[in-house]
């Protein structure tokens, strides 16, 4: 398994010492790399010194993550930026992603904000044995054998809801998302959109080859609503 899978963690606590020059620009290169997992949705990420919301972080940087208003583009956003929640730390770099969390802006702009995530040198330590996850077994979040799942379910999410589903079948992976029944749905369910984009790129990074789509006849999933399949 990614070995950054295997030892990440939410860094909370940041060195508010601005990164250098040379930093920022292998972020912004790497950002140009990137792989959607929808490539026909478009999306922007920004860099930020400063973002305005709940819960809070700070730190000396923030990345902004947003996206046409289209379906699919929260999964989108997701897999896009777990890309960067893996690269990060490989460089030494401690991340959070920030649901709650919106740049610091008025005007309107072409495309909303959906997410934005904090990043910059750790002021605590950036990695923990695997002893320190706090997760659902693989009972709860899946059926079926693959051992792409595991890293998976060692993904980050909203709260550690982990409000996902995977059905492994010959070789294939079908991906679900739980549906909120809750008064804020909305909200809840954008972010287990975005969270199951997230667990997406997980399995993608322990894929020899990699391919999502919506598939016809696939397994129901009570309480769920089917996404596609790997």
């Amino acid at each position: 398994m990614n070995e950054i899978i295997r030892k990440r963690k939410s860094i909370r606590k940041y060195d508010q010492t601005p990164l250098d020059k040379e930093t920022l620009e292998k972020v912004l290169a790497k950002i140009e790399t990137l792989k959607p997992l929808y490539p026909d949705i478009k999306y922007k990420i920004e860099l930020a010194t400063k973002t305005k919301g709940l819960f809070g972080i700070k730190a000396p940087h923030y990345l902004i993550f947003r996206g046409e208003e289209k379906d699919g583009s929260y999964e989108n956003i997701g897999f896009l930026g777990q890309q960067l929640d893996l690269f990060l730390p490989e460089n030494g770099l401690g991340t959070c992603w920030l649901g709650a969390s919106k740049p610091e802006e008025t005007q309107k702009t072409d495309m909303p904000s959906i997410i934005c995530m904090s990043f910059g040198k750790p002021d605590e330590p950036l990695y923990r044995e695997i002893s320190g996850f706090k997760r659902k077994p693989l009972s709860e979040i899946s059926e079926g054998s693959d051992p792409r799942l595991e890293a998976a379910r060692l993904a980050p999410s909203g709260m550690n809801a982990q409000n996902w589903y995977f059905i492994a079948d010959s070789g294939k992976i079908h991906c679900y998302r739980k549906k909120s029944k809750s008064p804020l749905a909305f909200m809840l369910n954008n972010l287990a959109r975005i969270d199951l984009g997230i667990a997406i790129c997980h399995i993608a990074e322990e894929s020899t080859d990699f391919s999502f789509t919506k598939e016809q006849d696939t397994p129901a999933k009570k309480g769920h609503v089917y996404t596609g399949t790997i």
